[in-house]
């Protein structure tokens, strides 16, 4: 019978030490005091008595826990005047359907124990009687706080060693010691601050430090370099281009329309050496660039100045461009043209249309052309 102590310590031990398999598990102690009935089975000729004692019991996971039992009782001999001193010792194993969070949480249960019957039982009153006992049964925790709780628990019993059948109702208050072995969440770590942002004096979305068009107009579509695009790579930005899609190379007015040249006058004008004076003999060639500008609004003019290649280069370009200045001055002021519609531009010696090896040739290429086109 003795055989039974250190068996029981073994499975207490084992389950005490079981690991925590949850990170989000409570572990219980309760402490168990109860009262109750033992019912003996009738080859002891004990009556009926009530019983008391005390479980110390550890809830290691939500569903499993484990307890030790001492409970004790002074069951009367029937047709006796004499009385038994009953005492056990066991570890049983509980299996509940909930966690402890739940108020109502029933639960299986199964052990075994060591049962001494002292002052006369069985067939040898008088005499001490030891036996092994298991038990299988069930019951219901009501939990009314976080630290009460009710425990109502019914069991049966059975000796092995005379194949006794005996039973227990019981019913006990209980103290809970919890805590909560889940591992603390990490504390988030502090954001980092907000790098102060670039600033975008136009607001245009790109910063200064990359914006290669500042002053924006504001709302104005642009690029990651923060300049207006230009679909059409016309030179004339997508806000202010009437003609989207212009052919490339195409020479194209301020609202981005091509320009249609629809006539060109050429003008051999003698020019004085070193000067720009026009004299009043070409009044009547100058008059015909007038009347076409006069004809329709919507047409203006490239004054366009040409030399030989007789001198310098550079020099000739600058010549050119006084030549190509002074008609397009008798325009504005004799002939009251607009001057944004004349254009003086002057190409020097650069596109001559004869050669410049004979007289002849060169007297040809000094000349000024008025390239009437039309304005969109």
């Amino acid at each position: 019978m003795n055989t039974l102590r250190p068996l029981s310590a073994a499975i207490l031990a084992a389950a005490v030490s079981t690991p925590v398999l949850a990170q989000d598990d409570i572990e219980t102690v309760y402490i168990n005091p109860f009262i109750g009935y033992q019912y003996f089975d009738h080859k002891r000729d004990l009556d009926e008595e009530a019983t008391y004692g005390f479980g110390l019991e550890y809830r290691f996971l939500p569903q499993w826990a484990v307890e030790a039992v001492y409970s004790k009782a002074n069951p009367d001999i029937k047709d006796s005047n004499g009385d038994v001193d009953f005492e056990e010792v066991r570890v049983d194993g509980l299996y509940y359907f909930g966690n402890q969070s739940e108020t109502v949480n029933p639960y299986l249960a199964a052990g075994v124990g060591h049962a001494k019957f002292d002052g006369g039982t069985m067939t040898t009153p008088g005499t001490e009687h030891e036996e092994t006992r298991v038990n299988l049964g069930g019951g219901v925790r009501f939990n009314m706080t976080d630290l009460l709780s009710l425990r109502a628990d019914l069991r049966a019993l059975h000796g092995l060693d005379e194949s006794t059948f005996d039973a227990q109702a019981s019913l006990g208050l209980s103290l809970a010691f919890s805590r909560n072995t889940s591992e603390p969440e990490p504390a988030a770590p502090e954001p980092a601050p907000a790098p102060e942002p670039e600033p975008d004096s136009d607001n245009d979305g790109v910063p200064n430090n990359r914006d290669q068009c500042p002053g924006t107009v504001s709302g104005a579509t642009v690029d990651r370099n923060g300049c207006e695009l230009d679909s059409d790579g016309d030179g004339v930005v997508n806000r202010l281009d009437d003609c989207p899609g212009t052919r490339a190379g195409a020479e194209v007015g301020e609202r981005g329309c091509e320009l249609v040249t629809l006539e060109t006058i050429t003008l051999y004008i003698t020019f004085p050496l070193n000067s720009a004076e026009i004299g009043s003999q070409y009044d009547d060639d100058i008059l015909k660039i007038a009347n076409a500008l006069k004809k329709n609004d919507e047409v203006t003019t490239e004054i366009a100045g040409h030399t030989d290649s007789t001198g310098a280069a550079a020099y000739n370009q600058q010549l050119s461009q006084r030549r190509a200045e002074a008609v397009a001055e008798r325009l504005v002021e004799i002939y009251d043209i607009d001057s944004d519609r004349v254009t003086p531009v002057g190409y020097g010696e650069s596109d001559p249309v004869a050669t410049n090896e004979t007289d002849e040739g060169r007297a040809q290429n000094r000349r000024v052309e008025a390239r009437i086109q039309v304005r969109r």
